[in-house]
């Protein structure tokens, strides 16, 4: 069962947290995270490129010449894919990207994301994250405390409006609730803090 230090705001430990190894201590599986970022990237693309085929363009009602004896092969309408300005064969046109993967693959992939996090000691599990105040400056304060720096992410157990407040000037601090977090993201951080009432309600989705 993996444990971790608990820590306060000031980064100094206050006790031990027991993480569920259903969740924090699953071996790694690639596959599962690749299927999973996969299918996420592929739900973020907007899909809405789109060509004009021959019937879509303008122009090219009248047959451009008759249509013997001129020694040229025959023609429609100037607005066919061969012409210069004419419509576009098989082109792109808007869809939706995003395919189906089960919901025993996705609960696994953050499993696996949550356990490569701990495997690297990414992972710091704070008692809470009540500020004074909702200036940034309390923010960069806990961090430095906690020595962290690059991307992190805050994980909570439900929204706080000061944090939300207080981080959002911050480039590199991105703050969600714990069933807002996508495998994608915790790839993407660097480090994840968590509250000690985040971890819970993480084993309790995950378990």
């Amino acid at each position: 069962m993996p444990k971790l230090p608990l820590l306060n705001l000031t980064g100094e430990t206050v006790g031990n947290i027991d993480l569920a190894d259903s969740v924090f201590g699953v071996e790694p599986n690639q596959q599962v995270i690749y299927d999973v970022v996969r299918s996420q990237r592929a739900s973020m693309r907007q899909g809405t490129s789109m060509t004009k085929n021959r019937s879509a363009v303008a122009g090219g009602g009248r047959k451009p010449y008759r249509q013997k004896g001129t020694g040229h092969a025959r023609q429609g309408t100037i607005r066919a894919p061969q012409f210069v300005g004419g419509g576009v064969v098989f082109g792109p046109n808007p869809r939706s990207y995003e395919f189906k993967l089960n919901r025993k693959v996705r609960r696994l992939a953050l499993q696996v994301a949550y356990s490569d996090k701990v495997r690297e000691e990414s992972l710091l599990v704070v008692k809470d994250f009540a500020l004074e105040s909702h200036k940034t400056k309390g923010v960069v304060e806990v961090l430095n405390n906690l020595k962290l720096d690059g991307k992190i992410m805050l994980v909570l157990e439900s929204v706080n409006e000061s944090l939300d407040i207080a981080s959002r000037n911050l480039p590199n601090v991105t703050t969600v609730t714990f069933d807002h977090v996508s495998v994608y993201d915790l790839l993407n951080a660097t480090k994840v803090v968590a509250t000690e009432a985040a971890v819970k309600k993480i084993e309790e989705a995950l378990s």
